[in-house]
């Protein structure tokens, strides 16, 4: 491995022009694809397998041209003080305001709301809904601008207007706090590297590579199906990892080329030896993310692996397109310890010994010197800091979100209020049976005993008569909850509901299923929870795998995989803790907690494993290095530190930045996952790597790198260390690979 990345990397130097050339090529196809192609609309949401989806199936079949996918809108009506909804004026005024609304070309119906008994039993709110013939993000803006225009004539009129339903639902963007986040990581990177130029790099290769992936999602969003948020996903994952990437690989050149060796052969072995930590890392990057397919949801498996696509080709760049920048870049990128003009020239840090003065030891070396001394005080500090900061997981409701989610600013949440006062809070998550009497001898009598059947149930306040379609086989029956959607009782009246469904069809072989956005919401947190523990085993799993191939050991692989899972824990407690309890709310700009979106855990478990596996990688192999090379356990993890603190470190705090810019987006799953990436970050590079890693191996020491013979004969030699570098360049001087401590 690092032979040949050696050699890819030396060639990248020396063909810099052709390999720039290809990179350049790529990105503008991408752009041109992306620009012609129609723009992405909102991914279509299947739950396979679920009953909630076979319903909504059902429906497509049996009720063919309702359009059940199209966009909805519920205008709600709210009379003046001491004034009903049924006084002539406001009547009026209703009418209208649906009149209009029918007048539109998308517009398949509008329910006029004293026709459909939709008026409140103190008369003082009322709702019409309008269907559309298309989805929320399809609907042109003509049609939005329609739908404001007439609640806006009735506000004219004095009466209280909001609008809720996913009609008004618009393209999420993520504000200014993104540029934030990209302007940060370049001054990390100008103070790591002290120069503008080699700053540059990192911050370059990384944009050529997150607009590649991202012009590529834009360009078949509407052949793949693939919604917005897969692309701001996708930049984000690979805009972190495109910067740390090429970070390592930067910073291992100018350590190369202060040893001495000329810039080609230094380029050659920055590649050989940190390129093959850059290939591992993107590795388990890219399992964690394509393993999310196992969990069989069509939305969260495209998301997964558009990030994982970025993600690699992050990894493609770096060994590539870095050295060949570098080559552009010629003498202006210095060895390590020389700055540029920016901060001052310096002069190359004194070796031990040299003018009669001992060198300074870095941070990193004396950090990593007191972890050693005291191992076990710092590994019990950060295991109960990390298990404190987890402790409001252990109060993780999940759910979907819907209006009453949305701050309260939005019409769609005043309106949604509206509605939970005129009509109770269950109104806004109304379940919907679907009867599939095919099979029965009596349809008529099946829709009739389903009904009174559900009418029997706990907190169930309407049940509509069913509503057959035009063969009389099939009817739709709608059941208000007494409770609000998200609530565990809602939950227990959709199971309750399904129960005796089960026990219809034994008597009468129709079939009764529960659909609607809130049991769809039940059904994706249930099969969310069902493929969290077979996401894990995969995924850790065949990274634990090829950690062992990375590092030739049994227990670092584990010790990286349990500090995973501190690190994810104390973050998906975090979440809670800002999201659902509301602490630190204001400054995170969340208007409105509630539950944690169903697909946060299983998505941060993937993400988050992948990115922690790539800080155990640069700086675990750095540490494996020096104790191949003779060095004793101990101050092989004080020279991994000296070398790999520094750079680790200036990584975290990009990757935060770059995930924490994310946090100001409109769309609340984009908001949240930037929040939770950016906390585990903290955690697993700051907690994990920097103090329970080396504690680890110092409490461990020659047993940290045991591993069987039999094992070490049947494993393939990777040579990640960059053994066999010296053979290949013709470096003589063994000893120079050696780190002083």
């Amino acid at each position: 491995m690092a032979t040949f990345l050696y050699k890819l990397g030396r060639l990248s130097f020396r063909r810099r022009h052709f390999v720039a050339l290809i990179w350049v090529a790529l990105l503008t196809l991408a752009g041109v694809g992306a620009a012609s192609a129609p723009a992405a609309g909102n991914s279509s949401f299947s739950i396979p397998g679920t009953e909630a989806q076979k319903a909504f199936d059902l429906l497509e079949q049996r009720f063919p041209g309702t359009s059940a996918d199209g966009a909805t809108a519920r205008v709600v009506f709210k009379a003046p003080s001491g004034e009903k909804m049924t006084d002539p004026g406001n009547k009026a005024t209703v009418q209208d305001t649906v009149k209009e609304l029918s007048d539109g070309s998308e517009v398949v119906r509008v329910t006029d709301p004293y026709q459909a008994k939709a008026v409140s039993k103190d008369g003082t709110i009322a709702y019409a809904q309008v269907s559309y013939k298309v989805s929320g993000m399809e609907l042109d803006d003509a049609a939005k601008g329609a739908l404001k225009d007439s609640a806006q004539d009735a506000r004219k009129a004095g009466l209280t207007v909001e609008i809720g339903g996913d009609a008004l639902q618009a393209v999420p963007h993520t504000g200014s706090s993104e540029v934030i986040g990209i302007a940060v990581a370049a001054v990390v990177l100008v103070i790591t590297f002290g120069s503008l130029v080699a700053a540059g790099l990192p911050l370059l290769t990384a944009l050529i590579g997150v607009g590649i992936g991202v012009s590529a999602i834009t360009g078949l969003a509407s052949v793949l199906d693939l919604g917005s948020t897969t692309s701001t996903l996708a930049m984000m994952i690979g805009l972190a990892v495109g910067i740390d990437y090429a970070l390592f690989i930067v910073s291992r050149y100018r350590a190369e080329l202060a040893e001495g060796r000329e810039r080609e052969e230094a380029a050659g072995r920055a590649v050989g030896t940190a390129g093959s930590a850059v290939v591992f890392a993107g590795l388990t990057v890219v399992i964690a993310l394509v393993g999310l397919s196992v969990v069989n949801i069509p939305m969260l498996t495209k998301m997964g692996i558009a990030a994982a696509g970025t993600v690699a080709i992050a990894v493609l760049i770096a060994l590539t397109m870095i050295p060949a920048l570098l080559g552009y870049a010629g003498r202006k990128v210095r060895p390590m310890g020389e700055k540029g003009k920016l901060l001052g020239r310096a002069k190359k840090q004194a070796e031990p010994g040299e003018q009669g003065k001992p060198a300074k030891p870095n941070l990193g070396t004396r950090w990593a010197s007191f972890v050693v001394r005291r191992p076990l005080a710092v590994l019990l500090l950060g295991v109960i800091g990390l298990g404190a900061a987890a402790i409001p997981a252990t109060s993780l409701e999940l759910g979907l979100p819907d209006d009453g989610s949305q701050p309260t600013s939005t019409t769609q949440r005043r309106a949604y209020d509206l509605l939970s006062e005129g009509f109770g809070p269950g109104f806004n998550g109304p379940l919907m049976v679907v009867v599939d009497a095919k099979d029965s001898d009596d349809p008529k009598a099946v829709f009739t005993e389903t009904g009174d059947e559900i009418k029997g149930l706990k907190d169930v306040v309407t049940v509509t008569p069913a509503q057959p379609n035009k063969a009389g086989d099939t009817a739709t029956i709608t059941v208000i909850p007494g409770s609000q959607p998200s609530s565990v009782t809602t939950e227990n009246l959709v199971h309750g509901i399904r129960d005796a469904g089960a026990d219809i069809k034994a008597d009468t072989d129709a079939n009764v299923l529960v659909t609607g956005s809130t049991a769809m919401n039940i059904d994706v947190s249930e099969k969310l929870n069902d493929a969290l523990v077979p996401y894990l085993v995969l995924v850790v799993g065949l990274a634990f795998l090829l950690l062992i191939v990375v590092f030739r050991s049994i227990l670092v692989p584990l010790k990286a995989a349990l500090g995973f899972l501190l690190s994810v824990m104390a973050a998906l407690g975090a979440v809670v803790a800002v999201f659902q309890w509301g602490w630190l709310s204001g400054l995170m700009g969340v208007e409105q907690t509630g539950p944690v979106m169903s697909m946060m855990p299983i998505f941060m478990v993937g993400v988050v494993f992948g990115l922690a596996m790539d800080y155990e990688v640069f700086l675990v192999t750095r540490m494996r290095e020096a104790y191949v090379h003779g060095e004793k356990p101990a101050q092989a993890v004080v020279t991994g530190f000296r070398h790999g603190a520094r750079v680790v470190t200036a990584a975290a705090v990009i990757m935060m930045a770059v995930f924490a810019g994310f946090i100001g987006s409109s769309e609340s799953m984009v908001k949240m996952i930037g929040f939770g990436l950016a906390i585990a970050v903290f955690f697993d590079a700051f907690v994990v790597r920097m103090a329970i890693v080396p504690a680890v191996l110092a409490l461990l020491g020659h047993k940290a790198w045991w591993l069987p013979k039999w094992l070490n004969r049947a494993l393939p030699n990777v040579d990640v260390e960059g053994e066999g570098l010296r053979a290949t360049s013709g470096d003589d001087d063994g000893d120079r690979e050696l780190v002083r401590v």
